[in-house]
């Protein structure tokens, strides 16, 4: 067993949950500016951030795992400390490698055992591991014994109250320094209420901290819930989804500070469009008659979402920053696509080249007439067509060849990252 630093300090403390899409780089720094004391990662899926490539970004300081120059996970060093990476798994052996794949820029590694998603559901991760104990201890064990950082784990509950403590006693045995607890059932949705009465018999089940989660819409909550359940941490996720201030002691921001103190932060650690959008939604996900709802709706780049708030002007001084040092601009193309784009028109250019030369045979043979040449169109490689000028036979190259369009577009999520209260199962790329 490696030795391990000392776990992090759960007590009375406010916490960012794992949030697909939401707990990106800009939302989490956020969330420490005004108070958490610890972030967790959006869910990240073992074999989607094993064999990444970590690339410290220059103009930053942050930090990216890229998989074919995406970026699975990125972060920076000024949240080290208090950052917690929760893995998606259904293999010891993989959950291992994608701990050791990060483990020197995050603090805490968390098993993800309580999301209901079909996704993560169908490849055994999540709330499906509550299904077999064996197997989820058996991935916290190998965990505990071999990562060198401490390591929690996030559950939902069962119906049956002594299957629940049972299960929660066994985790505890593999050596978790923390157990996380969504007040939910496996199929209960975050419009169902929570079952807080159910968080005192786990906290009184274990001697480690339990971190409550589930319906905490205001700060007050989290000293309600402290009280009722006598939990070590509170997690909080839509709350902080809808505006991230929740955790000031002094009360929630006026939310369009909020969205444009988000837009800068997305600026300064390049945030993609898409994630930017997706994230600036949720806030107005409550208010969709606001007037900036249907704009950003419609917004196709990062300068469409900063043209719905007014903020073009600190775009372009941004741009001219970065571009004075020869520091990335690029806030929209994501690079995964456009690498397939331009493979793909490489292809199709060969595929052109071949056409031509099928033609140009045919055309200087003397002993090939028309009906040849019109045979030979059956050979011309797909993305290419023939087409006759002055009565010549030529190649006309497809646009996009198989009618895909040359343009990149935003890359959809490498792996599906997380579980929590917040229905979605995508994330976007960040770079």
């Amino acid at each position: 067993m490696q030795p391990q630093p000392q776990p992090l300090n759960y007590t009375n403390a406010a916490i960012l949950a794992p949030m697909v899409r939401i707990g990106t780089l800009p939302v989490r720094l956020m969330a420490l500016e005004y108070g958490a004391d610890l972030v967790y990662t959006p869910e990240v899926v073992d074999k989607g951030i094993v064999g990444c490539e970590r690339v410290v970004n220059e103009d930053n300081g942050t930090i990216d795992y890229l998989s074919k120059g995406v970026s699975i996970f990125r972060t920076h060093p000024s949240e080290k400390s208090r950052l917690v990476f929760q893995i998606g798994s259904a293999n010891a052996d993989l959950a291992l490698q994608a701990a050791l794949t990060v483990a020197q820029d995050v603090s805490t590694i968390d098993l993800n055992c309580g999301c209901p998603k079909r996704f993560s559901i169908h490849g055994g991760m999540g709330a499906a591991l509550m299904e077999e104990p064996e197997k989820l201890c058996g991935i916290l064990k190998n965990l505990v014994d071999n990562c060198g950082l401490p390591v929690t784990c996030k559950i939902r509950i069962f119906p049956d109250r002594e299957r629940t403590l049972k299960l929660v006693k066994m985790i505890e045995a593999t050596g978790i320094k923390a157990l996380a607890v969504h007040c939910r059932y496996r199929d209960e949705r975050p419009r169902e209420p929570g079952h807080w009465d159910r968080f005192k018999e786990i906290v009184d089940a274990v001697s480690i901290p339990v971190i409550a989660n589930g319906d905490i819409k205001e700060y007050a909550d989290m000293a309600r819930i402290r009280e009722l359940s006598g939990c070590a941490g509170v997690m909080i996720a839509r709350g902080a989804e809808a505006n991230v201030s929740i955790f000031r002691k002094e009360g929630r921001l006026p939310l369009m500070d909020i969205v444009r103190q988000y837009m800068r932060r997305c600026l300064e650690t390049r945030n993609h469009h898409s994630n930017t959008k997706y994230c600036v939604m949720q806030m107005f996900v409550e208010d969709t008659k606001s007037p900036y709802y249907k704009p950003l709706c419609e917004a196709k780049s990062f300068r469409a979402v900063c043209k719905v708030f007014d903020m073009e002007g600190e775009l372009d001084a941004w741009i001219k920053k970065q571009e004075e040092h020869g520091w990335p601009t690029d806030l929209d193309s994501a690079p995964r696509k456009a690498a397939e784009s331009k493979e793909k028109a490489a292809k199709n250019g060969k595929a052109a080249v071949a056409a031509a030369a099928i033609v140009e045979m045919a055309t200087t043979d003397s002993t090939l007439g028309k009906r040849k040449q019109n045979d030979l169109k059956d050979e011309i490689p797909a993305g290419a067509s023939v087409v006759e000028v002055d009565g010549t036979p030529v190649t006309k190259k497809h646009a996009g060849g198989d009618g895909a369009s040359s343009q990149p577009t935003p890359a959809d999520t490498p792996q599906p990252d997380v579980e929590t209260e917040v229905e979605t199962t995508t994330s976007i790329p960040l770079a």
